[in-house]
């Protein structure tokens, strides 16, 4: 299913994907000219189970592009948007907005403190202290480099770990998170040197995380996705490849991400598909939204119980 079938845009990318009210999801992305054209602004539209609504700017900066929106709802019930602003990712600005009431009504953008953005592609999670994490990093021309922070006040602050590369490869971002079994917190991030999947892990929380290493997993550096479910399953929705931005894939792991299987191709035609997002939602379904030829956004929701042995 598409989010929208016609858009006052011609190119949207970057999904984002919240369970704001129980059955009930919202999708974010960006949406404009093109990427990194002046008129891109966020765009979002809310799914009751028959129909997503008609898209509704929730972020512009009038003479910037907007770029990466994340939507994450705490623990307490504050719905957060993040995005950024600005002509490219090195010298962007992070904005935030939150919500109170389900997306209802929205507080103003604020910008973020000096060198923060916000979560800069995927979701949060949230630990059961209520300590929330969000993966981000630093992408220059040269040096592109993976951080997590982290809040201990429902989002008001933030305090960054100490970066975690590949050592001597610096080009991994966009870290999403999850935690192990054993209380560790994994970050996989999206990598174009080399061009796979690179894993990191702390054991405090957070605070720290060792040097990333690859893993087995290709990717053609575009980014990807994981969400723990609650059965302890790991799912992953990735481009299974070095070069191409398709297919795009759902894989399992029952052994906190050590090892993978892939479980379907979501899509396996000529053409861009990616940028995913992925939760679950309180029925326990794996609710998925990814960018689709650059023209559309596209929505799946399947059952994880299909998929286990």
């Amino acid at each position: 299913m598409f989010i929208f079938e016609k858009a006052p845009f011609p190119s949207c990318h970057a999904s984002t994907l919240v369970e704001h009210e129980e059955g009930k999801l919202m999708a974010a992305w960006f949406g404009g000219k093109d990427e990194g054209a002046k008129d891109v602004q966020i765009w979002a539209s809310t799914f009751e189970g028959k129909a997503w609504s008609e898209p509704k700017v929730l972020g512009t900066e009038p003479g910037q592009p907007c770029w990466n929106p994340v939507l994450f709802k705490t623990a307490k019930g504050t719905l957060f948007l993040w995005y950024k602003a600005g002509p490219k990712p090195d010298n962007w600005t992070g904005y935030v907005r939150t919500s109170t009431d389900n997306g209802k009504t929205w507080t103003k953008p604020e910008i973020m403190p000096s060198s923060l953005v916000g979560p800069v592609r995927a979701k949060p999670i949230q630990l059961a202290n209520g300590t929330i994490l969000a993966g981000t990093s630093w992408e220059s021309y040269r040096n592109w480099t993976p951080f997590v922070d982290r809040s201990t006040d429902e989002g008001k602050t933030w305090k960054r770990s100490n970066p975690f590369p590949v050592p001597e490869k610096f080009h991994q971002i966009q870290p999403t998170l999850f935690e192990a079994k054993d209380g560790k917190i994994v970050a996989l991030m999206r990598s174009s040197n080399p061009r796979m999947i690179c894993r990191a892990e702390s054991a405090d929380g957070g605070a720290t995380f060792s040097p990333a290493e690859e893993t087995k997993l290709a990717n053609p550096s575009s980014g990807i996705d994981c969400v723990k479910t609650k059965e302890g399953d790991i799912f992953l929705i990735y481009n299974p490849t070095a070069l191409l931005r398709t297919p795009i894939s759902l894989a399992r792991s029952t052994d906190d991400g050590k090892t993978w299987t892939k479980v379907v191709d979501l899509e396996t035609e000529p053409g861009e598909y990616s940028y995913p997002a992925i939760i679950q939602a309180a029925a326990g379904t794996l609710e998925i939204t990814y960018t689709w030829k650059r023209t559309h956004i596209k929505y799946h929701s399947v059952d994880p119980k299909k998929y286990r042995n």
